[in-house]
């Protein structure tokens, strides 16, 4: 198991990033990386409350993780501290057990020069996930949010 961080700088202020961290039509939108859907099957925004998700690869050629062409997840949330932090504990569902384990996913907002940064900790990553891939699918996810709150931040 290993650990990545990524930062970014979104031009958005605090509240506005933490609604699309806990909105289930953002995350659709934002938490995919390129060459992939979403699908929100279930997301329940509160200190304890669950989620399941489907990344479903476009190119039919890709294999996922938990079918032919699918990864999904689930999980729950352990923290949330409106406009600064969400803590999400969760697993792909598989049965391969080079990809299983529970991970956790921290990201925190702090302010930065009239926007805010974005960090995102991701620790207990399974062996069976490459390394590389984590870290651009997380670039990739956190481009899709900046582009998405930057977009509601200029219309209000």
């Amino acid at each position: 198991m290993y650990s990545t961080q990524v930062t970014r700088y979104v031009r958005a202020p605090r509240s506005v990033v933490y609604r699309a961290l806990l909105d289930p039509t953002a995350i659709a939108k934002w938490r995919v990386p390129a060459g992939m859907t979403s699908h929100v099957h279930d997301f329940n925004a509160h200190e304890g409350g669950s989620f399941r998700i489907s990344l479903i690869y476009d190119a039919p050629s890709e294999t996922g993780k938990s079918s032919p062409h699918t990864d999904t997840y689930h999980g729950h949330f352990v923290r949330l501290v409106p406009d600064e932090q969400v803590v999400e504990i969760f697993e792909f569902e598989t049965s391969e057990p080079k990809l299983r384990g529970t991970m956790k996913l921290t990201t925190t907002l702090t302010d930065a020069d009239g926007g805010t940064d974005v960090r995102i900790v991701h620790e207990g990553i399974p062996d069976g996930v490459v390394s590389a891939d984590n870290e651009t699918g997380t670039h990739m996810a956190l481009a899709n949010l900046a582009k998405l709150v930057e977009g509601l931040n200029r219309s209000g």
